[in-house]
């Protein structure tokens, strides 16, 4: 498979798109002001305990209190076995818990709604925190719309390599190695160095591995745990302990595999980081690594803006003149299938299943892409056949499962209904990109300000090169020139020194939000 990661850098943002022949599969945003915070350790302080929801809220600094379920919040004696569907999480970009957990808090996570559960045998969450009490936690899911953190005193620390669980005494092997003699070999390797009452689980990177590359990882996660508790020690409640490698490293650690062919980046800056860090973790494939220095943005050159946009968009077109409609909600996304102008050249039921089985590959690329999670009604056109039906839930099971978020998929209905589920542990695409639409009270969206910011600054830098004044005139809605004069004016004068021009903001209050101009005077 040709695998790529193209990672762009500037001041504002940090975009990193993983190709997999050529086509953009998953995509990564990180905004200088609104940095993800997935991974990172906290000391923080109870400040509720609900016992009727068996959760509590804790103080870690931020504007929202964090929440803390009580599985999280027990003692981890978790065994190798009771751990095995949690060891392929680790080989995703985000930190994550396990699903069985995640299921089970997602009524909770629902606007955190006053309801008494049953949990007849189970260690009441009372009898482990009390309000005031402190606590070292580690953000297992970024706060997703009106809901705050998901946190776990179950700390995890990812190497290039390995994990490290402080808290557990075990070695895990990824599954997917599959290979009994290399699983064999790694857990002895990591047996035979890991200091006592420390675990760790394998990821998928050290297969084939050296002693040595073992070694330094867990040297190098055992020295990270002992910084990391000694600044817990001297440090004050709710205070940060340790944050999380940026994006641009997370993708190389994360998501670099032999798979992935290159990696293509923008900024000298970061390319000498990335360098330096192949150099201590993968020196063989520093060779890899390649810096774009072309006139023309990095993504407009793979053709990258263009599939971005259209995962913003409500309606997505198949080849065959089909489409499928994708409308997001809190907690559940709505897909709906149709024929469009596609007419077909034998029968109805014909039509039908090849419109369906078109839809059920756009539809696994739209959910990666646009990392849609939580609860998935997938609504097909009626078929009348039940080998119909089966053969489209066949080839939805086959697609998925190419997809590294957990799925879970129910058979298809006789209305045709499909109903999935899909692990979401960070904001899909089309909330991190757009806010709630101030011209129709939030029913729908727009791009949000920081984003047509960053589009602006995009579009100058593509202009400027081939405008011969020194002076342009930029013209944006109200909003955004207030924006521009304020938290992003450094952008903009950056932009003035690097062109050597003088771009003048005038506010035009009857544009819509994203639009703007820019004249050359």
């Amino acid at each position: 498979m040709n695998n790529e990661l193209i990672i762009n850098v500037t001041n504002q943002e940090t975009r990193v798109a993983l190709l997999e022949n050529g086509q953009v599969v998953e995509f990564h945003l990180d905004l200088a002001r609104e940095r993800g915070i997935a991974g990172n350790i906290y000391k923080g302080k109870v400040i509720r305990v609900l016992p009727g929801m068996q959760a509590a809220f804790v103080d870690i600094g931020m504007d929202r209190a964090a929440f803390l379920y009580v599985d999280d919040a027990l003692p981890e004696k978790r065994r190798l076995e009771e751990t095995e569907e949690d060891e392929d999480e680790e080989d995703n970009m985000d930190l994550s818990r396990s699903e069985e957990a995640d299921q089970r808090s997602a009524s909770l996570e629902s606007m955190y709604e006053e309801a008494t559960i049953d949990r007849t045998g189970e260690t009441p969450i009372e009898s482990l925190l009390q309000e005031g009490k402190i606590l070292m936690v580690q953000v297992a899911k970024e706060p997703i719309g009106t809901k705050g953190p998901r946190i776990t005193t179950h700390i995890s620390l990812p190497g290039r390599h390995l994990v490290l669980m402080p808290s557990v005494d075990h070695v895990g092997i990824s599954k997917r190695i599959e290979n009994e003699e290399e699983r064999k070999r790694l857990k002895d390797l990591v047996e035979a160095h890991r200091p006592r009452n420390m675990g760790f689980i394998v990821r998928t990177a050290a297969e084939g591995k050296d002693e040595k590359a073992i070694r330094a990882d867990i040297d190098f996660l055992v020295n990270l745990w002992k910084e990391i508790k000694t600044k817990h020690d001297k440090a004050k409640a709710p205070a940060l302990i340790h944050s999380d490698l940026n994006i641009a490293l997370r993708a190389i650690r994360d998501l670099f595999n032999a798979d992935v062919e290159r990696v293509v980046i923008d900024s000298k800056q970061e390319y000498d980081h990335i360098l330096s860090y192949f150099g201590k973790h993968m020196p063989k494939l520093s060779t890899k690594i390649e810096l774009y220095e072309g006139s023309e943005p990095i993504f407009d050159f793979f053709g990258l803006e263009i599939e971005i946009s259209r995962a913003l968009g409500r309606k997505v077109w198949l080849k065959s003149g089909g489409y499928i409609v994708i409308d997001q909600a809190e907690a559940l996304t709505a897909i709906d299938v149709n024929t469009g102008r596609f007419v077909g050249k034998r029968n109805l039921e014909d039509t039908i299943l090849k419109t369906n089985l078109e839809a059920v590959r756009e539809i696994c690329y739209q959910l990666r892409l646009r990392n849609i999670g939580g609860i998935i009604i997938i609504d097909f056109i009626d078929m009348e056949k039940e080998s119909n039906r089966e053969k489209i839930f066949q080839a939805l099971s086959d697609a998925l499962k190419n997809d590294k978020a957990k799925t879970n998929i129910l058979k298809i209905s006789d209305l045709g209904l499909a109903e999935m589920t899909r692990k979401r542990t960070r904001e899909n695409i089309s909330r991190l990109l757009s806010e709630p639409c101030p011209y129709c009270e939030g029913k729908s969206y727009v791009k949000s300000r920081t984003y047509i910011c960053s589009e602006i600054f995009r579009e100058l830098r593509r202009e400027l090169k081939d405008i011969k004044g020194k002076n342009v005139t930029l013209n944006v809605h109200s909003d955004i020139a207030d924006m521009l004069f304020e938290e992003e004016r450094a952008g903009l004068e950056e932009i003035e020194r690097q062109f050597a021009k003088r771009i003048s903001v005038n506010d035009r209050p009857n544009f819509h939000i994203e639009q703007f101009e820019i004249i050359a005077s």
